[in-house]
């Protein structure tokens, strides 16, 4: 199994390839959809005033599907395929109006906004690959209808339109990585154990409430195992804070090198951990615990110079036998952990005493 710093790594590579967090993403495309609702109905008005009723029927429908979309987004269930749904749509009425006889040269600024909204919705990769072709047939519908320039300024003009989107293009990539990056390291640093590399609290926490949702849908079982370090005080006391803070460290590193990619370990506080068992009932949970419990106590700490005895007591519980909620869950766990503790330590308790 992975530490949660990998997870999370291998996670916001893919994050950071589709643009925001979902709950930004909804913010944006609300606000997007609310501002070109109203820019296109403003057009709408102009280009009845022009004499062009279909041009203005279509864009009066759009003002109207884009306003419906706004009140929409919060609730929409995949929140990419509605910003393919909109951006799709939205560069190809772009070209349009480009290629259009008789179009103002300054309706080409808005070829600016196919970069800019592609990277910021789908990220660097995906956003990429929609806007680069967006571009390149935006400029040849812009030389195939303005023709080729002849002159040193039209020359200049032309420069000036390609070089300024070539630098929003190198802009946006820049953005969006380092965007990316800090979001994975706010997201590690909101998540993650700063000593051990191993899930938080709040972080364990959500994954079992998780955990208990899916469960209702799915009706699989799951487990929840606590562990508590024995005598780790003694530890500390005996060679120092820094030994118990290897000892920490070791111990994680004896159970993540047998669970699988699907469980979760996470740092309770203090020497308590807990592990989540994905699609685990008690029976096939216990040889795999016993193995954490023997590896643990078969493997000795070496710390400056000194091998550290470590043990470890477990307690465990199986949902939705044991508890239905995360909290009648956490209680049966601890509850058995404890058990254990009064029995002598370094044992997994799954079943409370007779």
């Amino acid at each position: 199994m992975r530490s949660l710093n990998d997870r999370n790594r291998a996670e916001g590579q893919s994050s950071g390839n589709s643009g925001l967090a979902n709950a930004d993403q909804r913010s944006l495309l609300r606000l997007i959809f609310l501002t070109t609702g109203i820019a296109l109905g403003f057009f709408c008005v102009l280009q009845a005033l022009e004499g062009r009723y279909l041009l203005a029927t279509f864009e009066l429908g759009a003002t109207a599907l884009l306003l419906w979309a706004s009140a929409r987004i919060t609730a929409a269930r995949n929140v990419t395929l509605w910003i393919y749904v909109f951006l799709l749509p939205l560069f190809c009425f772009l070209i349009y109006i480009l290629s259009m006889p008789g179009a103002s040269v300054t309706a080409f600024v808005w070829v600016y906004l196919v970069p800019m909204l592609s990277y910021l919705l789908l990220g660097r990769k995906a956003g990429f690959v929609l806007a680069a072709p967006f571009i390149t047939v935006a400029t040849g519908s812009y030389l195939l209808r303005s023709g080729i320039p002849q002159g040193p300024s039209g020359w200049i003009d032309l420069g000036n339109a390609v070089l300024c989107g070539l630098l929003v293009i190198v802009f946006m990539h820049l953005y969006e990585v380092r965007r990316a990056g800090a979001q994975r390291a706010l997201q590690d640093m909101a998540e993650t154990d700063a000593l051990t590399g191993v899930a938080n609290r709040g972080y364990f926490q959500s994954s079992l409430e998780r955990s208990v949702k899916a469960a209702n849908r799915s009706q699989s079982p799951f487990v929840l195992v606590i562990l508590d370090v024995d005598l780790f005080k003694e530890v500390n006391d005996r060679w120092g804070h820094d030994a118990g803070d290897a000892a920490l460290q070791h111990i994680c590193r004896c159970l993540l090198g047998r669970l699988r990619e699907t469980d979760v370990i996470g740092r309770l506080g203090g020497e308590e951990f807990g592990i989540l068992l994905a699609n685990t009932d008690r029976d096939a949970a216990m040889p795999l615990v016993e193995d954490l419990r023997e590896s643990i106590a078969s493997t000795c700490l070496s710390h400056e110079h000194i091998n550290i005895a470590l043990s470890a007591t477990f307690g465990l519980a199986q949902w939705p036998i044991d508890g239905e909620s995360p909290s009648m869950l956490y209680r049966s766990a601890d509850r058995r952990l404890y058990q254990g503790k009064a029995r002598g330590r370094n044992q997994l308790v799954s079943r409370d005493e007779a």
